[in-house]
């Protein structure tokens, strides 16, 4: 990856500091999360990892079901993580399918990072260049529209 380093100071690392994110480590996260995907369906594993604010690591993996409707996208659980475990603003994302390989959210799940990390939050592209949510979501929907 060409955005590599660590976080700021006290732990804390601003949106759209790409250059320092250990995106190596993220990646890492992601793939642990993804190993334990529950995918008997589809046979498609995927696994999310996210840094927080405070510099926290949040990871969720994908749990499908028999009523399909129902499964769980890796970043679900990866959101679900975040606030359960004190809430925070996410900074940066990466996703992994099942060869470990770097795939982009899906519609529903980049909705998720619109309200969970915002606009400037980072997400990896399989090309190995960051995007922001502002980049994958245009004129996303968000808390502000419902004021």
């Amino acid at each position: 990856m060409s955005t590599t380093g660590s976080t700021g100071a006290g732990g804390h690392t601003a949106p759209g500091d790409a250059h320092r994110i250990e995106w190596g480590a993220l990646l890492d996260a992601a793939r642990s999360a993804m190993r334990r995907a529950y995918a008997p369906y589809s046979q498609y594993p995927v696994g999310a990892a996210g840094l927080v604010d405070d510099g926290r690591v949040v990871s969720g993996c994908n749990v499908e079901n028999a009523g399909y409707g129902v499964t769980l996208c890796a970043e679900c659980g990866m959101v679900s993580e975040l606030v359960n475990t004190g809430g925070g603003r996410l900074v940066a994302v990466a996703c992994v399918q099942g060869d470990g390989e770097v795939v982009m959210p899906c519609g529903r799940c980049r909705q998720l990072l619109v309200e969970h990390g915002g606009g400037d939050c980072l997400v990896m592209a399989p090309d190995g260049e960051p995007r922001t949510v502002d980049q994958l979501v245009p004129l996303a929907f968000g808390p502000d529209d419902l004021a």
